[in-house]
């Protein structure tokens, strides 16, 4: 398998994708944000003198799945239809579990605008609650499910090589 985003010099480039086909596409990815119990107890409180750290951390993840294109050099710039950022608390695990689900319909993937969603989510929260921890860990970021274009469907964990 050759890298798409290499030419046949080697060069960086974007891939053209001009004569792809248009499918619904989309991709899920998450992350996880592990703290003490104390931050997370604040956390779920509501009584964080930041305000509402999981409202901010899943408008954060939305408008950097927007700009991924802006970050991430090569991407194509994408139209996208649905960008859902779901924080979950996991106390039992001293953690929040960030995922998210990128749609549209386009001649390219959304994966990196999956991950990216996941990971500014997972920065926010960081950000909002360092004064109270620096030791916090986010870690595990990675895509969980793609679907639509020419590799078809990918499923972590899935038999197969992990994809479906």
């Amino acid at each position: 398998m050759s890298l798409t985003h290499l030419n046949q010099s080697g060069e960086a480039h974007m891939v053209d994708v001009t004569d792809k086909q248009v499918t619904e596409r989309e991709a899920r990815a998450e992350a996880f944000v592990t703290m003490a119990p104390a931050t997370l107890a604040l956390i779920l409180s509501g009584q964080h003198h930041k305000g509402d750290v999981f409202a901010t951390a899943r408008i954060a993840g939305i408008m950097a799945a927007k700009k991924t294109a802006d970050l991430i050099p090569l991407c194509h710039p994408l139209a996208l239809t649905k960008v859902e950022v779901e924080i979950v608390p996991q106390p039992e695990d001293n953690r929040v579990h960030v995922r998210t689900l990128c749609k549209l319909s386009g001649k390219t993937g959304v994966e990196m605008e999956a991950l990216t969603a996941a990971s500014v989510a997972a920065l926010t929260i960081y950000d909002m609650c360092k004064a109270l921890q620096k030791d916090m860990v986010i870690e595990q970021v990675r895509l969980v499910e793609k679907r639509g274009g020419k590799s078809g469907h990918f499923k972590l964990g899935s038999d197969a090589g992990d994809k479906a």
